[in-house]
């Protein structure tokens, strides 16, 4: 109860904080869900096959991918103000030239684009979290900023697909672009560190900072002798792997799920997206609810935290296996009652994964740790437009793409299961090596004393 009292005294500025960063991943994802829309006008007016089509898919995520380490360790190098505001002027620019690309080279090379520009997002958000928000409000501090992604298909779908209906593909980029650029100047005037944020109290500070906030400030270790650090620790491997058959699923949905709708459903781009919106709706509530507000509530309540995390990640993983029911069917309300389950399961598990960089990661590392995470799960975002496009194109139905995604997901619930351990701090570099002596010291005096 006094918990309660001292939390509910406490200024919230850090909640306007992370409201900053959902709506930036919102406006960030507005980007990437506008070629799904628009690919049906896309595929008509440039003559596209569906494999023509993965790959444009697949044109943002091998960018975005690909710098995903890169970007942490810039990151972690020259902190959140100065990567974020830079990042976020480029989304505007990147989409504006997408909207005016004249063909399919030219839409791969803005999306290409777009991927760089965006590859700061999702670590610049997770670092963020991690400096503005104690350990027991992480969860729900992360779902705000993961559930805008889920979010944006429930508005952002709708939205798009009325301005493309109505105004033609051009203008759904257009859209986007100018939303980019609002947010860019809204960070640009709202965001600092907490120690640099003249609007945070004293009180607040203190508050988050006691609650185990990660410590500001670059790592004192060299890029890429804390990179291939981290690439030797077990907990990144698992992390990594468990991720990035999130992701495959994830951005399978992501890019294919209003084309399945109108190829395998035979709805118009209209129907499609209201249809589309559904699971996407479910998954958001399941992220802010459950990836959120039930795992800060039973961590509140005393329940060990690496039961608690690991718990929601495995159940929500496994949820996500109700995928292959989307394969037995050819009624569209049955399959988008299957596809609400599967996403809801990620959505739910999703936080957890964008909490564990600011949780398990040496201090200066978060960025990097982030960025190694997004990697893999951006390079299955890659991967699986390619991979389900090249599948319907010669089997000219989305079952076994389906299929493939259930087979995913299996091997990242083994990744987290088995890989990633207990979630603790991974000792900073040298103190691991002391510890592992200082262990074998211990070993060898107790092997003499027995």
């Amino acid at each position: 109860m006094t918990t309660h009292n001292t939390t509910a005294r406490v200024p919230t500025r850090r909640w306007r904080i992370g409201a900053l960063l959902g709506i930036g991943v919102l406006v960030n994802y507005f980007d990437r869900i506008s070629l799904s829309v628009a690919a049906p006008q896309l595929q008509q007016e440039f003559h596209l096959t569906t494999g023509d089509i993965g790959l444009l898919f697949s044109a943002f995520f091998w960018a975005y991918a690909l710098l995903q380490i890169p970007t942490g360790v810039v990151l972690d190098r020259f902190g959140v103000t100065k990567v974020g505001r830079w990042g976020a002027f480029l989304w505007g620019i990147a989409a504006t030239l997408t909207a005016c690309a004249g063909g399919f080279g030219g839409v791969f090379a803005a999306r290409a684009l777009l991927g760089v520009a965006e590859a700061p997002g999702f670590p610049v958000s997770s670092k963020a979290t991690g400096y503005w928000f104690p350990r027991r409000e992480r969860a729900m501090a992360t779902a705000l900023f993961d559930a805008a992604a889920k979010f944006s298909n429930v508005i952002g779908v709708p939205l798009v697909a009325l301005t493309v209906v109505h105004f033609g593909w051009r203008w759904g980029f257009g859209l986007s672009a100018l939303l980019s650029l609002v947010y860019f100047l809204a960070f640009y005037l709202i965001y600092r560190d907490p120690s640099a944020d003249s609007k945070l109290s004293k009180a607040e500070h203190d508050y988050i900072v006691q609650g185990g906030a990660a410590p500001e400030g670059v790592s004192q270790e060299s890029s890429l002798k804390m990179l291939g650090y981290l690439l030797k620790q077990r907990k990144i491997w698992g992390l990594s792997i468990g991720f990035a058959a999130y992701g495959y699923v994830f951005y399978l949905f992501l890019t294919w799920l209003p084309g399945y709708l109108v190829q395998a459903m035979h709805m118009s781009i209209l129907k499609s997206a209201s249809f589309a919106a559904v699971p996407w709706l479910f998954a958001t509530l399941s992220d802010l609810l459950v990836g959120g507000w039930l795992i800060d509530h039973l961590i509140a309540k005393g329940h060990d935290e690496t039961r608690v995390r690991k718990g929601v990640l495995v159940a929500g993983m496994l949820c996500g296996l109700a995928v292959f029911g989307a394969t037995t069917t050819t009624d569209p309300y049955i399959a988008i009652v299957w596809i609400t389950i599967a996403l809801s399961g990620l959505a739910a598990a999703a936080p957890v994964g964008w909490s564990l960089p600011s949780l398990i990661a040496p201090h200066g590392g978060t960025g990097t740790v982030g960025g190694i995470m997004n990697f893999a799960n951006n390079m299955m975002g890659a991967v699986a437009p390619i991979v389900t496009g090249y599948i319907v194109g010669a089997t000219q139905s989305f079952s076994n793409a389906f299929l493939v995604a259930g087979v995913v997901l299996v091997v990242g619930v083994f990744a987290f299961v088995f890989l990633l351990g207990k979630i603790e701090p991974i000792p900073e570099p040298g103190k691991d090596a002391v510890r592992r002596v200082g262990g074998a010291a211990k070993a060898g005096t107790s092997s003499v004393t027995r």
